[in-house]
């Protein structure tokens, strides 16, 4: 996904004299060196607030700033700056991370940020992607340049076996008569082994918030059990699912990264089965049924 981005960057950058790029010392800081986009690229070093102050006059300048690094970096440092220089000031940027939950799990919890889409949820104004394949980081990279507004676009190691329309919409990749599992991002490639041999509906969007809440609730009419499978802190989803099925009697669960401290670091394997989130961790999730279904109701 990181590759795929630099190269839909660096192209945007020749083609677009309106995109500009922001770095921490960290990401593709020769991505265009020695061409006349290159004054579009700028390195502030290791000063993260610093990096979203200037996207925010970037973009008073009329400019379409993408701002790139690490997400404990790009989220969790700098949020008093994308609090009031970005969404109090209504100016909008595209940041755009790496690292993901737990992708970097050797380098320690410096460079591990499994709330950061929580964190960005509470701010007004978002659209938050969590691409599950390179094809839909293109495609995500390349409209959100054509826009004004706030994205964030989470990378990460992790990637499904094919892409899907990134378009934010719930996209249902099989039918089934039983439970409903929404699968974010990256999430799908576990949910989808998880899934092998069980009479369950599998759906997938890469964009969890604002979530396709009208998708989902249509979806979960045909069934009382809805099981979200999310890539990062675990419940983050749960107000734009709640805003969906408001007022319908479904059983709704999440499967996501827990809120416990780890200090043997391992592999990126390591957490998603610590965490459950690999497939023997969602099945085993997806076979443990809160309550019994209703007496001829769906999935009975």
């Amino acid at each position: 996904m990181r590759a795929r981005f630099s190269t839909t960057m660096a192209d945007l950058l020749r083609t677009d004299e309106r995109t500009a790029l922001v770095l921490a010392d960290i990401g593709p800081l020769d991505l265009v060196a020695g061409e006349p986009a290159e004054e579009r690229v700028v390195n502030v070093g290791i000063r993260e607030q610093t990096m979203i102050g200037v996207a925010s006059g970037l973009a008073m300048a009329g400019l379409r700033p993408f701002v790139h690094t690490y997400a404990p970096f790009l989220v969790e440092r700098p949020y008093e700056q994308i609090k009031l220089d970005l969404s109090h000031q209504e100016r909008g940027a595209v940041l755009v991370s790496v690292g993901a939950s737990f992708d970097a799990a050797s380098e320690g919890r410096t460079h591990q940020a499994p709330a950061d889409v929580a964190l960005l949820s509470a701010l007004p104004g978002w659209r938050l992607h969590t691409p599950g394949h390179p094809d839909e980081v293109e495609a995500l990279t390349r409209a959100a340049a054509r826009t004004d507004d706030r994205q964030y676009i989470r990378l990460s190691t992790q990637t499904n076996p094919e892409p899907w329309p990134a378009d934010g919409a719930i996209h249902v990749v099989r039918p089934g008569t039983g439970t409903l599992v929404l699968a974010i991002g990256p999430a799908l490639a576990s949910a989808l082994g998880a899934v092998e041999g069980h009479d369950a509906t599998l759906a997938y969007t890469a964009t969890p918030v604002p979530l396709d809440r009208a998708g989902l609730r249509e979806l979960a009419g045909q069934h009382e059990r809805v099981v979200v499978v999310e890539p990062y802190l675990e419940g983050t989803t749960a107000h734009e699912v709640a805003a969906a099925l408001r007022g319908r009697a479904v059983d709704v669960e999440y499967v996501g990264v827990g809120r416990t401290e780890q200090r043997v670091y391992g592999t990126p394997a390591d957490h998603a089965r610590l965490h459950g989130l690999d497939v023997a961790g969602v099945r085993a999730r997806l076979l443990a049924r809160s309550r019994p279904p209703r007496p001829g109701g769906p999935g009975a």
